[in-house]
């Protein structure tokens, strides 16, 4: 049986003691990625630029744990006013799977939480 491993990636961190992604064999889990810049840890105002944030964050944490971005199989956003925030999330999407006949699954939902985040997201990603 595999063991374990917490995957850490730049320009990314939480406040409390989990780790951004964790692996057991082949199997990836992120935690909820937030779209804080990389660079800064600064969350923007716009909401396109925490998208843009956090697709940088997925491929990171993928490629952390010795992928890409190939092997996500599922991505959860949820997004405080979906209406308004698809055009901007659909546009990060293409650009990092642009095959539209290997994309993976994708479930969109309403973020509830008050805060300065305006999109969060969670994945999995099974490596070959």
């Amino acid at each position: 049986m595999s063991k374990r491993q917490s995957i850490e990636f730049p320009g990314f961190s939480h406040a409390n003691p989990i780790p951004g992604a964790s692996r057991i064999g082949n199997i990836m889990m992120s935690s909820v990625i937030a779209g804080r810049d990389p660079a800064s840890n600064k969350m923007p105002d716009e909401l396109d630029q925490q998208i843009v944030n956090i697709f940088s964050h997925v491929r990171s944490a993928v490629e952390a744990a010795g992928g890409s971005p190939d092997d996500i199989l599922k991505i959860t956003f949820w997004i405080r006013d979906p209406a308004t925030g698809r055009g901007a999330l659909n546009e990060e999407w293409e650009k990092m799977f642009p095959d539209e006949n290997s994309r993976p699954a994708r479930h969109t939902q309403s973020l509830t939480e008050a805060g300065p985040s305006q999109v969060k997201c969670d994945f999995v990603a099974v490596f070959s």
